[in-house]
């Protein structure tokens, strides 16, 4: 099974940024079409962002030009960067392979709020 570890949770104020990290042990992350999901108190998750092994993204239409998903695979580390970011995105967020075929972590807590 694949297990990330998810990092960088943070309360940041409306308009401000973030960066998180997804990092695994003995797992190369390369080979693998990536994800970021997105969960808020009583709501299902939801489908953030993608990155292919080519480098190619896609985004939910709500954050494409805000958020920018990266991956650096000399650091086995797949990235979000959300700037701009709206007390509407308040959430738990989780890294996980395209399909979920990974184990779900506990995931970080992103907080923006005045």
């Amino acid at each position: 099974q694949v297990q990330v570890a998810e990092s960088g949770g943070a309360l940041v104020q409306p308009g401000g940024s973030l960066r998180l990290s997804c990092a695994a042990s003995g797992t190369v992350l390369g080979i693998y079409a990536m994800r970021w999901y997105r969960e808020a108190p009583g709501q299902q998750r939801e489908f953030v962002g993608e990155i292919t092994t080519s480098g190619s993204t896609r985004y939910r239409d709500s954050v494409r030009g805000r958020f920018t998903i990266s991956r650096d695979n000399a650091k086995n580390t797949v990235y979000l960067q959300m700037d701009s970011l709206i007390p509407a995105e308040t959430a738990v967020y989780y890294c996980n392979l395209r399909g979920g075929r990974g184990v779900w972590g506990p995931g970080p807590q992103v907080t923006v709020s005045t």
